[in-house]
């Protein structure tokens, strides 16, 4: 495990690599948390997160699921894969200026029955479904995640 210096050391030199989560229910709503931490605080985004060093794609699918949405145990495999994106923000996790932050994300589709609670709140301040033409209006959800449904 790397120390908050080193991490970030890391987040200046290289892309960070994730999984985010494009979880809809059976109206076709979509899942989106407001972000507690940097980068994108404050703004509506999908779930996600980065995929550690050595750690096997099926893993950190499972861990990543589990960690943002509280669900335990689920495969890849149940999920679509979407594509390949990048995510630029200008900031970073410790607030650090002249330090932006570059992911590689890829992104994967699943259904989720919208009354199965989900989320937890260490990650998001709160959760919500919304329609696709709904999130693209809102200037309060993220570009990056905007991107998923243009």
């Amino acid at each position: 495990m790397l120390s908050p210096t080193e991490f970030l050391e890391v987040v200046r030199l290289a892309p960070l690599v994730g999984i985010d989560l494009i979880v809809a229910d059976a109206d076709g709503r979509v899942l989106v948390g407001e972000r507690r931490n940097r980068p994108a605080r404050g703004k509506w985004f999908v779930p996600g997160g980065r995929i550690r060093k050595d750690e096997w794609l099926d893993a950190a699918f499972t861990r990543i699921v589990e960690t943002e949405l509280g669900i335990a145990g689920m495969q890849r495999c149940a999920a679509r894969f979407v594509g390949v994106y990048e995510h630029h923000y200008p900031d970073n996790f410790a607030a650090e200026n002249g330090i932006g932050t570059h992911y590689v994300v890829l992104a994967y589709a699943f259904m989720l029955d919208s009354t199965v609670p989900v989320g937890r709140f260490d990650q998001h301040s709160q959760y919500a479904w919304l329609w696709p033409e709904e999130l693209l209006m809102r200037d309060d959800v993220h570009k990056n995640s905007k991107q998923y449904f243009c």
